[in-house]
């Protein structure tokens, strides 16, 4: 196996570390229970622009170090200014930042082992895929401190039910991670010491399939989504009709007919 190559220095609030096809993206604020400040969201940023643009990469984990995921919004930044443009340009760049994750070419999973809060928990809900630790909690608390989590909201109300979604809301409560595999916010609940196994098995096995096959099918699925049933239907038989003209394609069924691995070529 290549040795993991790193782009960030360690004092950094973002680190970044690519091995196998996979980058992880490890938000580095654990004194701050990695709260999305402003300039963390930016680096998250453009540390995935820098992705997209990277043959190299094949999937995506975001992870947080120290006890939590994200805490969510950083309080202290938060209420250091009076600022409404302030204000503006930190939710601007927060709801930026979640398209990115879901517009990005490349599947991202969420490696959660602690508290994934308000927009936190929006990060989580973002990602293609969640992986949760059994200690994970998950909230959207701004309800309780009078900060209504209006735009966590937007991408976890895509997630799980209305009533769920209300209640989390308007209780201001935390869930366990069974609660929330049950509810659809995870993918998989697990004990603390198989999380990082079973996150490098969905890597493992997504970094496998043919990229150009898995931004297709990303791209689709957001898109389909929003549509209507009839819309949804031709739309997707368009994205199948472009699909089958891949070459790719061509390669994976051949080689399932020959019984065979495939080699993809991206194309």
């Amino acid at each position: 196996m290549p040795a993991p190559s790193s782009t960030a220095t360690p004092d950094s609030v973002l680190l970044r570390q690519d091995a196998d096809g996979m980058a992880t993206l490890m938000l580095n604020r654990p004194q701050a229970r990695n709260a999305l400040s402003l300039d963390l969201m930016e680096r998250l940023i453009t540390a995935l622009d820098a992705i997209a643009a990277d043959a190299s990469v094949r999937v995506v984990v975001i992870a947080g170090a120290g006890p939590a995921f994200s805490a969510g919004h950083d309080l202290r930044e938060v209420r250091g200014t009076t600022d409404e443009a302030f204000y503006k340009k930190l939710f601007a760049t927060c709801s930026t930042l979640m398209l990115k994750v879901t517009h990005l070419p490349k599947p991202v999973i969420a490696r959660v082992h602690g508290a994934a809060f308000a927009a936190g928990c929006q990060l989580v809900a973002s990602c293609d895929l969640a992986v949760a630790s059994e200690a994970a909690t998950f909230a959207t608390p701004g309800v309780n401190i009078g900060l209504f989590c209006s735009t966590p909201m937007v991408a976890v109300s895509r997630k799980i039910g209305r009533k769920p979604m209300m209640e989390m809301l308007l209780l201001g409560e935390a869930i366990d991670a069974a609660e929330a595999q049950r509810l659809g916010l995870v993918n998989r609940c697990v004990p603390a010491d198989r999380l990082d196994e079973t996150v490098a098995g969905f890597a493992r096995k997504i970094a496998s399939k043919s990229a150009l096959t898995l931004r297709i099918g990303k791209e689709a699925f957001y898109r389909q989504a929003d549509m209507s049933l009839e819309d949804a239907y031709a739309y997707c038989s368009e994205v199948m009709t472009r699909n089958m003209m891949a070459e790719d394609a061509a390669e994976g069924i051949d080689a399932f007919l020959e019984k065979r691995p495939p080699l993809w070529r991206d194309r």
